[in-house]
């Protein structure tokens, strides 16, 4: 999505009577978005003076190439800030990406494309501006399979207008060499240099062709996590870290490479919500320290994604032992030595517990074995997807370990990942379930500008249709459940678990498989929380049981209303209603978010779908 776009003419012309931000911010209106930040207003005016001096003023450059501000990267909640298009000299078409700062300085960090600078009204470790400009140049290519098939060359730079000589030696630090020479630095005396860059690479007018191209191309999926692991595994580049993933991936890295040969001991705490990326740094930073040579696991609580993982795995190039070393139960720690890994890297902390073994009688508490089994441990955690009684993750529940082993934590702004690279790269949709679900009582969010898939079905039956018409392309959709059915299935092969309106049947997924979500056979077996957590599908269709009702004006939680069968409401918490009122609403919201491209819901309760229904009447 463009929110600006223009021929130079255009763009000086609003740039000339001070309306450029304006126009700006009414685009963003335009297409649903609304703009309050005053800080990003200011900065429109005053970064786009600069460019319109750059490209405009006797420059040389043809007025009548395009340019496009505010481009947001498809499945991504991410924005570039500038866009010029246009042909060379050889007729190749070509796309100059500009990512503007108004820095006036930054201080240079030992992390990988990492430095520190004031944003946000704090000092913040930031990646390098260029290391920004290719990551998201990279993400174009990723996702806009157009701009591939029409070899559509794109080229990232980076312009600091503002930028002070004497902290020159810090942005220009060799630690950022790769990321300059992939994305060249421009800073505030090199206004001339940032132009003849522009003009190697645009020479002539498009017409708006390649612009075109870039908003209207072919969006490609992304990609599944479970279908890059041997690839990453491999040590190759399937994914960019973007922004706060390459922060948190090189303070990571570098606490390891720092402490390999001592025995001093780290803990890091990463958190984010659906989509941003935990799954994908854990398993980039897996795959580093392999090709380092280091002991390294990953640790997951949730036996289905390990279990997709490792199968996917074996039918590579890997034999099932190796695989079954990196790939840990949390619970695999009881009885470890101290310090024996170098790095163990926890996904879906949150789902972790205090005993471990079939009958939880082993072991004191997995956060404290993890800890102590490991020089660095690494928590990815969202504590808005506890699911059962028996979760004890938590920020605080870590660091209260951590202190006790006297391993050092590492926790704070700088490790929280925001940017959303699933539900279509919406913010929105995911702000939307918060507040339907009452996790977040000032939720703010906004509907009309979202490229995701969003249905709610009067018919089970059609929801369940349509789903497997999807599910035919790739085997990458699946319905799903709240846990209001008994397993009634699991000893009698031939009964139905779930029952619902017209006649709806079906079971719940397979007792004799972890593999559920990529099974060739499993689309008519509907998933729970257990199987699908930490895993991801193109499409999903939600059934929401009769314990998420709508009354008197609320979305309420009834706990009689869950499977007899259902033991993640019988832990040591589970007679405090207000958590088991917490679980309800965390696994409505785990599950709602399992969807890349959509999500499609059927409510048990009527009074529910229609709020929902009015709630997302903006998309229709």
């Amino acid at each position: 999505m463009i929110v600006y776009s223009g021929n130079l003419i255009n763009f000086a012309n609003d740039v000339l009577h001070g309306v450029i931000a304006d126009r700006i911010v009414e685009s963003f209106k335009r297409v649903g978005i609304n703009h309050n930040n005053e800080a990003e207003y200011r900065a429109f005016n005053n970064s786009l003076q600069v460019m319109n001096n750059v490209l405009c003023n006797n420059s040389g450059i043809d007025q009548n190439i395009q340019v496009a501000i505010e481009y947001q990267i498809p499945l991504t909640s991410k924005r570039v800030d500038f866009l010029i298009t246009g042909y060379d000299s050889n007729n190749k078409q070509n796309v100059v990406i500009i990512e503007l700062k108004q820095w006036e300085q930054c201080s240079a960090t030992s992390r990988d494309d990492v430095v520190t600078t004031y944003v946000g009204n704090a000092i913040r470790a930031v990646t390098h501006p260029c290391y920004q400009a290719y990551s998201y140049a990279k993400a174009i290519e990723l996702f806009n399979q157009t701009v591939r098939e029409r070899e559509i060359d794109l080229h990232p730079c980076a312009f600091c207008h503002n930028y002070k000589d004497e902290y020159i030696k810090e942005i220009r630090n060799e630690k950022y060499s790769k990321a300059i020479e992939l994305a060249p630095l421009f800073l505030k005396k090199e206004q001339i240099e940032l132009r003849e860059f522009i003009k190697k690479f645009i020479t002539k007018p498009d017409n708006g062709e390649i612009l075109y191209t870039i908003e209207n191309g072919k969006i490609k999926p992304s990609i599944a996590l479970q279908d890059a692991i041997a690839s990453l595994l491999e040590g190759n580049e399937v994914f960019s870290m973007i922004d706060e993933q390459q922060v948190a991936f090189a303070t990571i890295k570098k606490l390891v490479e720092n402490t390999i040969d001592d025995d001093n001991k780290h803990t890091v705490i990463i958190q984010g919500g659906p989509g941003t990326g935990k799954s994908v740094i854990a398993i980039n930073i897996l795959s580093y320290f392999i090709q380092q040579g280091k002991n390294v696991s990953y640790v997951t609580k949730n036996a289905a994604p390990r279990s997709v993982f490792i199968k996917k795995l074996i039918n590579g190039n890997y034999t099932k032992r190796y695989v079954e070393n990196l790939f840990k139960g949390s619970g695999s720690f009881v009885d470890t030595k101290q310090n024996l890994f170098d790095c163990l890297i926890v996904d879906e902390a949150h789902r972790l517990n205090a005993k471990s073994g079939l009958f939880q009688n082993k072991g004191e508490n997995q956060i404290k074995e993890i800890i102590n089994s490991s020089k660095i441990s690494v928590f990815f955690i969202d504590e808005d997807q506890v699911v059962t009684t028996n979760d004890i993750g938590s920020v605080d529940e870590i660091s209260r370990c951590a202190k006790l082993l006297n391993s050092t934590i590492h926790y704070g702004e700088d490790l929280i990942l925001s940017s959303q690279f699933r539900c279509g790269g919406s913010d929105g949709y995911l702000a939307f379930i918060d507040n339907l679900l009452g996790i977040r009582e000032t939720a703010n969010y906004d509907l009309s500008d979202i490229n995701y898939d969003i249905k709610i079905f009067d018919d089970p039956n059609e929801m369940r249709e349509k789903l497997r018409e999807l599910n035919l392309k790739n085997n990458k959709s699946r319905m799903l459940a709240g846990y209001c059915y008994d397993w009634i299935s699991k000893n009698n092969s031939n009964a139905f678990d779930i029952l619902l309106d017209n006649g709806f049947k079906a079971q719940w997924n397979f007792s004799n498989t972890n593999t559920w979500a990529i099974d060739p056979d499993s689309f008519e077996q509907v998933g729970c929380i257990h199987t699908s957590q930490g895993l991801e599908f193109d499409y999903c269709g939600v059934i929401i049981g009769k314990d998420l009702i709508y009354r008197d004006g609320k979305v309420i939680t009834d706990r009689t209303k869950r499977a007899k069968t259902d033991q993640s409401l019988r832990g040591p918490k589970g007679k405090d209603e207000v958590f088991v009122d917490r679980i309800i609403r965390n696994t409505y919201k785990t599950l709602l978010s399992r969807g890349q491209k959509g999500c499609y819901i059927y409510c048990e309760d009527k009074s529910l779908a229609i709020l929902i229904k009015n709630n997302i009447s903006t998309l229709f």
